[in-house]
């Protein structure tokens, strides 16, 4: 399936392709357009993380937590995750300490001045090792 979002990835966009890839869609395609696209226009899909769509965000939530609502992901340990995305990519009422770093990683990602799909393929390590913390600390 495809999975479209803005290009110019940093926390969220990169957490959803994350995220799905490994509980949700292993084989996921991820598509990444313009800010400026229309995105109601955009049918041949799943948009995420784009203003006014069903997995964005809602409130304090980020689309990583539209992602885990929409697909059941009830694991303590995405949950906490969710709560160190949330913290680096808005700016929640209670936010999660590590979000910082999170902010900071995902910031020196962009930095770089790598393609999207770049970022994706190496900061997936970064969640890897944020999701086995993040396990190991609900035990």
């Amino acid at each position: 399936m495809k999975w479209i979002t803005r290009s110019g990835v940093k926390v969220d966009r990169v957490a959803c392709p994350w995220l799905i890839r490994k509980f949700v869609d292993p084989d996921a395609e991820f598509v990444f357009l313009p800010p400026e696209t229309d995105w109601a226009r955009v049918k041949d899909g799943t948009v995420y993380d784009v203003p006014n769509c069903e997995l964005g965000h809602h409130g304090e939530d980020v689309s990583f937590d539209a992602i885990l609502k929409k697909y059941d992901l009830t694991d303590p340990a995405l949950r906490l995750l969710a709560e160190i995305v949330r913290a680096a990519d808005s700016h929640p009422s209670n936010p999660h300490p590590a979000g910082e770093g999170l902010r900071w990683v995902a910031h020196g990602f962009s930095a770089l001045g790598l393609g999207d799909h770049e970022i994706l393929a190496r900061e997936f390590v970064v969640y890897d090792a944020l999701y086995a913390e993040c396990q190991r600390r609900v035990r």
